[in-house]
């Protein structure tokens, strides 16, 4: 998401922020098992010369098989899952997403509330010092 300077500048109140930042949390709370990754049918040929998946005009590959692939902590990874799961990982790959969604939203109203917080006050005069006036 991008979002305008200009939009930020509508100065919304921090109680305001705070709330929606609260119920943002919460919804992160109660979103349950999550993964990251996406997932994908995979059709396999097994090369045995008299398997449907060899015929010369018509050939009918083995599958889906579903792959998961994701990537955590810098490393790639690619697994196959087994069909008795793969509506259980898709849920968590939804959860997931709408993780990451949260997250987005919930940067974005820290930033206004940055904004609101150490922008938007008028700055303070600094302290004139004056001489002190000492006697001896």
């Amino acid at each position: 998401m991008l979002y305008n300077i200009a939009d930020m500048k509508t100065n919304p109140s921090l109680r305001q922020l705070g709330r929606q930042i609260d119920q943002i949390k919460e919804q992160i709370a109660g979103l349950g098992p999550i993964h990251p990754g996406s997932m994908s049918p995979q059709y396999q040929v097994c090369g045995n010369p008299a398997c449907k998946c060899m015929h010369p005009k018509q050939p009918q590959r083995h599958g889906p098989y579903y792959k998961l692939a994701y990537v955590y902590r810098g490393k790639p990874t690619c697994r196959f899952v087994r069909a008795d799961c793969v509506q259980m990982l898709k849920d968590r790959l939804d959860a997931y997403k709408r993780f990451r969604s949260l997250i987005d939203e919930w940067i974005a109203l820290s930033i206004q509330q940055g904004t609101v917080q150490f922008f938007s006050q008028p700055a303070k005069k600094p302290r004139t010092s004056t001489p002190s006036k000492r006697t001896a």
